[in-house]
């Protein structure tokens, strides 16, 4: 099908790398056509950037497939690449042979409209052809492969964990359950469910965070990361909450907290500034119709020196202020987004780092600090959000470790090789979490994280 022959439109408007007056050929889908008695135009995008390459035809009645070519069709074209004397185009294609590949009627539902992202949703399966998704997907390409160029440059393991899992990383207890039990039959034992009967021989779940296992590689192989899905029964609707989404983490042994700080800061410029040098036509796109305050947000974020702020203080500032929270400021408690953003917007007005959160707010993986009241935790927190980043330097004392999950009602049988690593060569260890999605959301200025998602999961939505 000539796909080694084709050339694609890429090449030719962001690359500009195809020389002028050469034959091409190229494969796309129709976004618009037009015919009228004496020229033809019709406009085809690849996929492989925002813009569309518009096909030419001086002579109509020469080519009668046109009649069957609408909006949504795959087509081939031959034709001569010259400069296009229309406005806002460089290029144009002279075409000199014109092959209907694929029909489309006019019930295809992507026709010359603006539609809303709600409809769009429902068609999953067509939206990426509009000029917003297909921006989005290449985006989300792109920014995956700068997290793996982040971590290989710098010496970090790409780690595959497990998406069935037994445990808990997060005890929250919001698991998906992973069975193949006849639930219309289920065998019990003392009036209770007996999973020895179920395929695993135990519970199992659906992950919600690679990080324990990625603890393992760490005090093996030094630094690692994961990135992977991720997913959570969370009942929630709201535009930052999604089913299955993609988490990175990662971890790095012989680092403490503070180092841990400063490898997140790193990592997240690192991103933003790729977005925007990488991916500048796609990013124009979102600057101009999603959100226009999208460039100097991130340049504000690359530009910026995190701030460094204890907690305690945290919510000295907050409980000072004369700001009305919806959710009340004490000691304690975690912080809200509203709280996050008033820290980084209205304080402090560029990205800070909380740490040393209250321990009986956090994981039982977080390290105990001296004052025996607070953890090794970390979030990093950006203008417009809040937090986009949790980490904490993990626990690598197997007595501490233990009477921290015994206080948290963990049973700790079931995490016996967790303890070993604590038992045999433990060292200080930290790492923390990136959830891409909502990175995806901030570098596009998406509103929604079932729009940076190909296929969202979300509660009573599993389509496609």
């Amino acid at each position: 099908m000539d796909y080694f022959k084709r050339t694609k439109i890429s090449k030719v408007l962001v690359q500009d790398s195809v020389s002028l007056n050469s034959e091409i050929l190229v494969l796309g889908w129709v976004r618009t056509v037009r015919v009228s008695k004496n020229v033809a135009f019709i406009e085809i995008n690849d996929g492989s950037c925002l813009g569309n390459l518009q096909a030419v035809i001086g002579n109509p009645n020469d080519f009668p497939i046109l009649d069957n070519i609408l909006t949504g069709a795959a087509v081939r074209v031959v034709g001569e690449l010259v400069d296009s004397p229309a406005k806002g185009q460089k290029y144009e294609l002279v075409v000199k042979q014109l092959e209907l590949v694929g029909e489309a009627d006019q019930t295809f539902p992507l026709q010359k409209k603006r539609h809303t992202f709600e409809y769009l949703r429902e068609i999953a399966h067509l939206r990426p052809r509009t000029n917003t998704f297909g921006a989005v997907n290449r985006v989300r390409s792109a920014i995956s492969y700068a997290v793996h160029k982040f971590f290989q440059e710098r010496g970090f393991y790409y780690l595959h964990t497990p998406i069935i899992t037994a445990s808990d990383a997060e005890g929250a207890g919001e698991l998906f359950r992973v069975t193949t039990l006849d639930l219309d039959n289920l065998p019990r034992k003392e009036n209770e469910i007996d999973y020895d009967e179920d395929f695993f021989g135990s519970e199992a779940f659906l992950t919600v965070s690679g990080q324990l296992e990625a603890e393992v590689g760490a005090l093996a192989l030094g630094d690692v990361y994961t990135f992977a899905p991720t997913f959570r029964a969370e009942n929630s609707n709201t535009s930052r909450h999604a089913s299955e989404f993609w988490m990175i983490e990662p971890e790095m042994a012989f680092c403490d907290n503070q180092e841990n700080m400063d490898v997140a800061v790193e990592f997240l410029k690192y991103l933003f500034k790729y977005a925007l040098e990488e991916c500048a036509d796609d990013m124009a796109f979102f600057g101009k119709w999603i959100d226009k305050e999208l460039h100097q947000t991130l340049e504000h974020v690359i530009d910026s020196e995190f701030e460094r702020m204890p907690y305690n203080e945290a919510i000295t500032i907050l409980d000072k202020s004369k700001e009305k929270f919806e959710f009340p400021v004490k000691w304690g408690a975690e912080l809200q987004s509203e709280h996050e953003r008033y820290l980084t917007e209205k304080v402090l007005k560029r990205p800070v780092i909380v740490y040393d959160y209250p321990e009986q707010s956090k994981a039982f993986y977080m390290r105990l600090n001296d004052d025996g009241k607070t953890v090794a935790a970390m979030d990093v927190l950006v203008p417009k959000i809040g937090e986009i980043i949790g980490g904490s330097q993990r626990e690598e004392r197997y007595d501490i470790l233990m009477e921290r999950m015994k206080q948290k009602g963990i049973n700790t049988e079931l995490y016996s090789w967790y303890f070993d690593l604590r038992k045999y060569g433990s060292a200080p260890h930290s790492g923390f979490g990136l959830g891409f999605e909502r990175t995806l959301m901030y570098i596009t200025g998406m509103g929604n994280i079932r729009d940076v998602l190909p296929f969202p999961r979300v509660p009573r939505w599993a389509k496609f």
